[in-house]
């Protein structure tokens, strides 16, 4: 059975080995052990294994702290202790800048770090009727696997979050659409004093009489908000208790509160959001006199700490619907005199239409996994008298970062003064991160 020293870990936070030519990525190994693994899938340059025996284990390796990891695919590195995770999560931000955008930031940022476990505020539970199984099924999928993992309790969501699954599959199993409500959405808002859970039920067939009570009953005793989506995100209509409350959640660094429905992209660590923006606007340091761009700017969470500090933002979303609950952010909180959003497409941004937006001092960039790369190669480059004083990119795919990075330092002549990671997603392999570049 082969033996092998891990190196590193990939950015599926699997280990990475070489043997006879070949990368070999073992999962469950950390870097620095040595390990007897065994393959399952052999390619020509690579294989996937598994660990048969640990030999010499690391010192970084901790007990995983939910009794369901290695079977629920929800996380893949509760076997590394959280301040290592950080540290692996640097390594494969500082590798992606360097091998795929070849730049380097000048200084690398201390981690945004915060707790470990309950900070999931954000979640999309998978459901599934298998009988053999004893009935209904809530919760994340098996690791490789489209089945759903039999799991009573989550340890990275909320308590009493967690606390809720055993009830809702009794709920479901119940129900006349079990066999057709195939997901679970989570949202919850508010502090610890007057926390809101959204729970929305996708619905492939309509409920009976028998069931709507059923929902309105569970909903009144476990104190949730109950949401029902037969079709696409328009289909989002409230259920129970009616008049249905609003989500928020608050910035209070900046004296801001932002209302969101539950279909409503917001990040999924509040902590480690409340983190990114402090950071993210001590770099960007906005002023009274400076108009700034919030590009992708969903519902505002960036745009309006903005302009709590002083200067005018311009936040542009491809959505119609996130800049109508940008703008209705705006004016909740007295911001609507300085802060102003446009729909627009930046995956097929020009330099036309980017300059159609008036000038701008600077400029934070937040896009989904897909990068910015259309818009990036549209901005004015740093010697052009339209140049951007300042960029914040903050990014959840660091192979897209450097990729994006590469087009503003090697093109456009922007100098990267920073770049750290941002644990959102602990005891999970995700990279989340931030950039700071200047003309």
């Amino acid at each position: 059975m082969p033996v092998a020293r891990i190196e590193s870990l990939d950015h599926e936070g699997r280990g990475v080995t070489h043997a006879d030519g070949k990368v070999i990525f073992v999962d469950g190994a950390l870097p620095g052990e040595i390990v007897d693994f065994s393959p399952y899938r052999r390619k020509s340059s690579y294989e996937l294994a598994q660990i048969s025996r640990i030999v010499r284990a690391s010192p970084q390796r901790v007990t995983p702290g939910c009794a369901y990891f290695g079977y629920c695919g929800g996380c893949s590195m509760q076997h590394l202790d959280v301040t290592a995770q950080a540290s692996v999560k640097q390594r494969v931000l500082e590798d992606a800048l360097w091998h795929v955008g070849r730049v380097r930031p000048e200084t690398v940022f201390a981690p945004l770090v915060g707790p470990g476990w309950g900070y999931r505020y954000r979640a999309r539970l998978s459901v599934r009727h298998v009988p053999r199984k004893g009935g209904v099924l809530v919760g994340f999928r098996e690791r490789k696997s489209a089945y759903v993992a039999d799991m009573s309790s989550c340890a990275v969501l909320p308590p009493h979050v967690s606390a809720l699954l055993l009830p809702l599959r009794a709920l479901i199993d119940g129900l006349s659409v079990h066999a057709h409500l195939p997901q679970i959405e989570v949202a919850v808002g508010g502090e610890r004093e007057e926390q809101m859970t959204a729970l929305v039920f996708r619905i492939l067939q309509p409920l009976t009489a028998h069931d709507e009570q059923a929902v309105r009953d569970f909903a009144d005793e476990h104190r949730v908000l109950i949401y029902l989506q037969p079709g696409g995100p328009d289909t989002l209509t409230p259920f129970w208790p009616l008049p249905m409350p609003e989500l928020v959640y608050s910035l209070p660094d900046f004296g801001v509160r932002l209302a969101f429905a539950p279909s409503e992209f917001t990040q999924v660590n509040h902590g480690i959001n409340r983190s990114l923006l402090r950071r993210s606007m001590s770099m960007l340091a906005p002023v009274a006199g400076e108009r700034i761009a919030d590009m992708f700017c969903g519902l505002g969470n960036f745009s309006l700490p903005i302009a709590a500090l002083g200067a005018e933002v311009v936040g542009i979303e491809g959505s119609d619907a996130l800049v109508a609950r940008a703008a209705r952010n705006a004016e909740a909180n007295g911001l609507q005199s300085r802060a102003s959003f446009r729909v627009s497409n930046l995956f097929k941004a020009t330099a036309e239409s980017i300059a159609a937006l008036g000038r701008f001092d600077k400029m934070l960039i937040d896009p989904p996994r897909e990068g910015a790369f259309d818009l990036v190669k549209a901005l004015p480059g740093a010697t052009d008298e339209r140049a951007l004083k300042a960029i914040v990119y903050v990014s959840c795919n660091p192979a897209t970062l450097a990729r994006d990075l590469a087009v503003l330092v090697t093109e456009k002549g922007y100098r990267l003064r920073g770049a750290g990671i941002a644990n959102m997603f602990p005891q999970t392999s995700h990279v989340e991160s931030i950039a700071f570049l200047e003309r």
